[in-house]
C-alpha cells in the first residue's frame, strides 16, 4: 500500500517557537560544543542514528549524568543481541530522579496525587527526599538489598513512587502490577522472580466502587514460598486484615529523618522487571537496566515531550502498564507528575480535563480509545476548562483514528500538538511519535525518535519506501532489555525479535514510512489481514468502523489459514445503546469499500456483547482466530491475563457451530 497524497496539516511549529524548545537548545548546544550544525529534525534523527556513539555520549553529558565510575566507551559494537552500553560506567537512577537540581529545590512541586474520591495531596522534592530515605531505611531493616526483587501490587499513588524509587536507591530490583490483576494473572508474573518484598494494598477504589483485595494477596502469598515480608497499605480504610505484615506508615515513621543514599550500580544492573501481555502464555519478564533507561526517558521525555522545571506531566496510566514507569521518569527532568488512580471517566467524561486545567498541565497523556469516548460523548474541554497551559496531548496503546485526530484539534484546541506515539514494553518507550519541531499531520505519526533507527522491511530483509512493511530497528538502543527473566541462554529473547531478520529488531507491527519522514502503524503484523494477496492492518479497520457513534468497539478477523476451509473476513461489532445491525450495516459497507477498499468488507459482521481485551487494554486478535480454528481457549490465551475472559464464550460457541 502506498499514499501520494499529504494528509491535512494541523499542526505547524514557527521557527521562534522551536527556538525556545529543548530540541532547539540542544541543537544550539551541539553546534557550539560538538561543531555540529543540524538544522532541522530530520538532520538530527539521522546523525542520531548514524553516530550511535557521539548522539548517546551527548545525551549523557547535556543532561548532566552522574557516572560514579565513568565508562570505558560508549557501546562495545552495534550488533543485536547482545550489544554492552557504556561499560565501566556506574550509576543510579533514583539519585537522577531525586537530586537537587533546576526544577528540584525542596520546595518545589515534585508530585500531585488525586484519586477518582477527591483525596489528593501535593508533595514537594524535598519531602519527597524525605520519604524515600525513609522507605529505604526500612526495606533494608527488612534485610533488602542489592539484587533483590521487591514485588507491588498497588495503585499510581505516592506510596507507590516512594517505594519504587527506595528499592531502586538500593539496588534492588522493582516490579508492580495494577491491584485490578486477578490472582493468576499477578502469580504469573510474581512467582517468576521470587521476590523478598511484597508491597501490597489491602484494596482500592475504581468506577466509585471499592474492591477489597486482602484474599488475592492472601492467595498470593501461599504462592510465594520464599518470600521474605509483606509491606502493606492500608489504601482503603475498612478493607479485611492480613495478618503478619508490616505497616508501611509505621515504617516510614520509624525511620523519620533517614540519610538518603545511592548505591551506585554498572549501568546495565537490573532497574525493574516488567512483562509481555502474556495472551499466548506465560508472560514474559522484561528486565530493563538502570543506564539504558535513565538516557532514554531524559531524551523522550526531556526533548521531544519538551519537559523541564515548571512543567507538569500528566498520563493516564496503572502501575501494570510501562506507561507508570515512563511517568514517573518526569523526575528526571525537574518536571512535576501527576498521579491519578481511578477511572478516566468517573464521575464524569471531562475528569481528566478538568484535572489538567486545574494543575496547569502541560503535557497530557492517554489512551486512542479514551481520545474516542470522548469524542463520541460530544465532549469539548477547551470550551469547558482553562486548557491555556496544555502544550500537547499525547496517545498510545492503539493507532490514533484520523477522526481522534480531528476531534483533538477541534475540542482541545489547534495550538495543542497531538503527540501520537508507538514503541512497548519492551524497550519502556515511544520509538516512534513526535518531537516539537517536527509537524503534525492528520492521521500520521510525526516521526522516529531520536537514536531509534526506524525502518519498513519486506519478507526478504528490503527496505520499503512509502509502502507498509515491518516495522525494524536496524541499530540497537540502550534501553532494550539487558535480558528476559529465567532465560539464561537468551534463546526466548532471540526467538522474540531476532527470529526474522538475523541482528535486526522485528517489532510485529505493519508500519508505512512516508517520505516527509512521518509514520502510520496498520495494527499488529502478526494478526494482519491477507486478502487476495493484499496485506491489510486491522487498525486500518478500527480507524473506519470506530468512527460511527453506533459502534462502541470492534475486532477483526481474518479466519483464512486458520482451519480447512478458504476463511471469511469478520467485523465483530460492539453496538452502542439502541443501534441496530440492520440499520448499521449498509453504511459500514460502504465505508470501508470507499475509504480503504472492496477487499476490506468483511463477509459478515457479527454483534458481540464485549470484545476481549488484555488487562493493559490491547484486543486478542491472534487468540480469537485460534479460537475460532478450534483451539480450546485455555491453549489459546491466558484467561488471566484478560480483563474479560467471559468475552470470549460467543468465538467458543461460533467454533463448534
Amino acid at each position: 500500500m502506498t499514499s501520494s497524497t499529504t494528509p491535512e496539516l494541523l499542526w505547524q511549529p514557527s521557527p521562534e517557537w522551536v527556538r525556545q524548545t529543548r530540541i532547539g537548545r540542544f541543537r544550539d548546544w551541539l553546534r557550539e560544543d560538538r561543531r555540529l550544525d543540524l538544522p532541522d529534525y530530520r538532520a538530527l534523527w539521522r546523525w542520531s542514528v548514524e553516530d550511535l556513539a557521539g548522539f548517546w555520549s551527548a545525551m549523557a553529558e547535556y543532561f548532566g549524568v552522574s557516572f560514579h565510575e565513568p565508562p570505558e566507551r560508549v557501546l562495545s559494537a552495534e550488533t543485536m543481541p547482545g550489544t554492552e552500553w557504556f561499560p565501566g560506567a556506574r550509576l543510579n537512577y533514583a539519585e537522577h530522579a531525586l537530586c537537587v537540581g533546576p526544577g528540584k529545590e525542596d520546595s518545589a512541586i515534585a508530585v500531585v496525587f488525586e484519586r477518582e474520591d477527591g483525596h489528593g495531596e501535593r508533595i514537594t522534592f524535598g519531602e519527597l527526599r524525605s520519604r524515600v530515605a525513609a522507605a529505604r531505611a526500612g526495606l533494608a531493616e527488612l534485610g533488602v538489598g542489592s539484587g533483590d526483587r521487591v514485588a507491588a501490587l498497588v495503585p499510581n499513588s505516592p506510596e507507590t513512587l516512594v517505594a519504587f524509587l527506595a528499592t531502586v536507591s538500593l539496588g534492588a530490583i522493582w516490579s508492580s502490577c495494577s491491584p485490578d490483576f486477578g490472582p493468576r494473572a499477578v502469580a504469573d508474573r510474581f512467582v517468576q522472580i521470587e521476590p523478598e518484598i511484597l508491597l501490597t494494598v489491602n484494596g482500592y477504589r475504581y468506577g466509585g466502587k471499592e474492591f477489597d483485595i486482602t484474599s488475592t494477596v492472601e492467595e498470593l502469598r501461599e504462592r510465594l514460598p520464599g518470600l521474605g515480608s509483606t509491606v502493606l497499605i492500608d489504601y482503603l480504610p475498612g478493607a479485611g486484615q492480613l495478618p503478619d505484615t508490616v505497616g508501611w506508615r509505621e515504617m516510614l515513621e520509624r525511620h523519620a529523618g533517614a540519610e538518603l543514599s545511592f548505591e551506585s550500580v554498572p549501568f546495565d544492573h537490573p532497574l525493574w522487571v516488567l512483562y509481555s501481555s502474556g495472551t499466548t502464555g506465560l508472560p514474559k519478564g522484561i528486565v530493563h537496566g538502570h543506564g539504558g533507561i535513565l538516557l532514554e526517558h531524559l531524551k523522550a521525555i526531556g526533548l521531544h515531550c519538551d519537559l523541564g522545571p515548571g512543567d507538569v506531566f500528566l498520563w493516564f496510566t496503572t502501575t501494570g502498564w510501562m506507561m507508570w514507569n515512563f511517568l514517573v521518569g518526569g523526575l528526571l527532568t525537574g518536571s512535576s507528575v501527576v498521579l491519578f488512580d481511578g477511572s478516566p471517566v468517573h464521575p464524569r467524561t471531562d475528569t481528566l480535563w478538568e484535572l489538567s486545567a486545574r494543575h496547569g498541565v502541560s503535557y497530557f497523556g492517554t489512551s486512542a480509545p479514551f481520545i474516542q469516548t470522548c469524542r463520541k460523548r460530544g465532549l469539548r474541554p477547551a470550551e469547558e476548562h482553562d486548557l491555556s497551559r496544555l502544550r500537547t496531548v499525547g496517545s498510545t496503546g492503539a493507532p490514533l483514528t484520523a477522526d481522534g485526530f480531528g476531534w483533538i484539534a477541534e475540542a482541545v484546541g489547534r495550538d495543542v500538538q497531538i503527540a501520537s506515539v508507538s514503541g512497548g514494553t519492551d524497550l519502556c518507550t515511544a520509538f516512534v511519535g513526535s518531537s516539537p519541531d517536527v509537524p503534525v499531520w492528520l492521521g500520521e505519526i510525526s516521526c522516529p525518535m531520536l537514536g531509534a533507527s526506524v525502518a519498513a522491511y519486506d519478507e526478504h530483509g528490503e527496505e520499503l519506501h512509502d509502502e507498509v512493511g515491518e516495522l525494524v530497528l536496524t541499530k540497537p538502543m540502550p534501553s532494550m532489555p539487558v535480558y528476559f527473566w529465567n532465560d539464561p541462554d537468551g534463546t526466548r529473547l532471540l526467538d522474540a525479535y531476532f527470529d526474522t531478520y538475523p541482528g535486526i529488531w522485528r517489532h510485529g507491527d505493519w508500519v508505512r514510512i512516508t517520505d516527509r519522514g512521518s509514520l502510520v502503524i496498520y495494527g499488529r503484523s502478526d494478526s494482519t489481514l491477507n486478502r487476495g494477496g493484499i496485506r491489510m492492518g486491522t487498525a486500518e479497520f478500527y480507524r473506519v468502523v470506530e468512527v460511527f457513534d453506533e459502534v462502541s468497539d470492534s475486532l477483526v478477523i481474518d479466519t483464512s489459514g486458520a482451519g480447512e476451509t478458504d476463511g471469511e473476513l469478520l467485523c465483530f461489532l460492539v453496538l452502542a445503546p439502541g443501534a441496530e445491525l440492520s440499520e448499521l450495516e449498509p453504511a459500514l459497507r460502504e465505508r470501508l469499500r470507499d475509504e480503504l477498499s472492496p477487499r476490506h468488507v468483511p463477509n459478515r459482521f457479527v454483534v458481540v456483547s464485549e470484545v476481549p481485551h488484555t488487562l493493559n487494554g490491547k484486543k486478542l486478535e491472534v487468540p480469537v482466530k485460534k479460537i475460532l480454528a478450534g483451539a480450546a481457549p485455555e491453549s489459546a490465551v491466558s484467561m488471566d491475563a484478560l480483563r474479560n475472559p467471559d468475552s470470549l464464550r460467543p468465538f467458543v460457541e461460533m467454533s463448534r457451530e
